[in-house]
Parts: structure tokens; C-alpha cells; sequence
């Protein structure tokens, strides 16, 4: 697994919350692949930050839980599949105005039961280009990536 060396920094004109010695979020992501190839890709609930941006689905890690754990347990509770074989891919930092995240990329290509939206988000299964807006900052390099591969036949 690479990791990004680069802080992404988003919003930059904005002012971050809790200044420069605030902690750093790690959150587990879930890039689910379909085997036709298509991503899922889903909306930030309302009522959080960046509500209605569109992103890969996880959330933060609880103390002691490993990436693979806590995003088993998020992508259950939010959007009601459980997962099978979790692939580390790659992971980036990001500063938000209102928190420094740590995002843990995973690979899924293997999940079981239907997609039930639990937060009120909605969902997409897309290709690249993808054709859904805005998409949160954090995911823009994730597309990046996936293209690169596509294009080194990965």
C-alpha cells in the first residue's frame, strides 16, 4: 500500500478549525468495485459537513479498531452490506476547514445484501468520468488513481 505524501488541503481560503496542533482523523473508505467495474459512490448526509457531496462510503475509526474493522462495521450501518475481503489500497491526509483527516483507502470487491441508504444519503454506481456533483475533495484523488490504473490496464 502506498501512502500519499502530499496533504491535500481543501477549501484553502477557509479557515481551519482547532489551528494547527489539531489531531488527525482516521477514517476506513470503501471504494466498492462491482464486477462490471463500476464504483459506488455516495452522498454525505444531511446535516454533516459537506452534506450532499459525493464521496466513497466509511467513517472514523473507534479506538482499537483496525481500518478493515471499522469499515465493515460503518458500511453496515450506513449503508446496510457486509463485507467480505478488505484490500488496503492507498491512503491520503486531508485538511479540512473543519477537521485534518487521515482517509484509509480499501478496496471491496466482495459484499453481501442490499444497499439501504441508513443516513437519508443517496447513491450512485458510476464509471470514470464520473457524472455526479460535487464530489468531496477527498475523493477527487481516489478518481485520480482509479484512472491511472485504468489506463496501465490494472
Amino acid at each position: 500500500m502506498s501512502s500519499g505524501q502530499n496533504v491535500l488541503v481543501a477549501d484553502g481560503q477557509q479557515q481551519r478549525t482547532g489551528g494547527a496542533d489539531r489531531p488527525v482523523t482516521d477514517v476506513a473508505v470503501g471504494v466498492l468495485i462491482a464486477p462490471d467495474g463500476q464504483f459506488l459512490l455516495t452522498t454525505r448526509p444531511p446535516g454533516k459537513v459537506y452534506a450532499g457531496y459525493w464521496e466513497f462510503p466509511g467513517g472514523k475509526l473507534e479506538a482499537g479498531e483496525t481500518v478493515a474493522q471499522a469499515l465493515r462495521r460503518e458500511l453496515q450501518e450506513e449503508i446496510g452490506v457486509t463485507v467480505g475481503e478488505v484490500h488496503p489500497w492507498r491512503e491520503q491526509l486531508v485538511d479540512y476547514p473543519h477537521a485534518l483527516v487521515r482517509l484509509h483507502f480499501c478496496k471491496v470487491f466482495d459484499w453481501q445484501g442490499d444497499l439501504h441508504m441508513h443516513e437519508g444519503q443517496t447513491f450512485a454506481w458510476q464509471r470514470l468520468p464520473v457524472t455526479v456533483e460535487p464530489v468531496l475533495p477527498g475523493t477527487v484523488p481516489v478518481l485520480q488513481w482509479l484512472a491511472e490504473e485504468a489506463a496501465a490496464g490494472a
